[in-house]
């Protein structure tokens, strides 16, 4: 069963974390990634025009690795942060004078699927 996005129409910036959202947690340190159930379907659903950030605790001598399992599972970004803190992660935005929310934060289970269906909405 899939959880619904909706969305307007306008261009989105996405922030994904790596480990245990896009693929099996810290399965880097075991020898190689291993991408999560539903993950290419969903980057599949994001608009060429939206970007893509990708955010991560790993540190930047993991680079060359992570973009080669990025570009070998055809998952495109803009951006990766390194070294990110493996606390929380606070996205603060603020609403559109029309009442547009412009934050959406989903928090799933460590390296369940992740199965969301994007639905824009061009009425908001």
């Amino acid at each position: 069963m899939s959880n619904n996005l909706i969305l307007s129409p306008l261009a989105h910036t996405w922030i994904f974390d790596i480990d245990g959202t896009i693929c099996i947690h810290n399965g880097y340190k075991n020898g190689g990634d291993v991408i999560l159930d539903g993950v290419k379907e969903l980057f599949a659903q994001i608009p060429d025009e939206d970007m893509i950030v990708i955010l991560t605790s790993r540190k930047i001598e993991e680079k060359e690795n992570l973009i080669k399992f990025m570009n070998d599972n055809g998952l495109r970004y803009n951006h990766i942060i390194f070294d990110a803190p493996m606390g929380e992660r606070i996205l603060i935005n603020d609403d559109k004078p029309s009442g547009l929310k412009c934050a959406h934060a989903i928090n799933k289970k460590r390296d369940e699927s992740l199965d969301i269906e994007l639905i824009i909405n061009k009425g908001l």
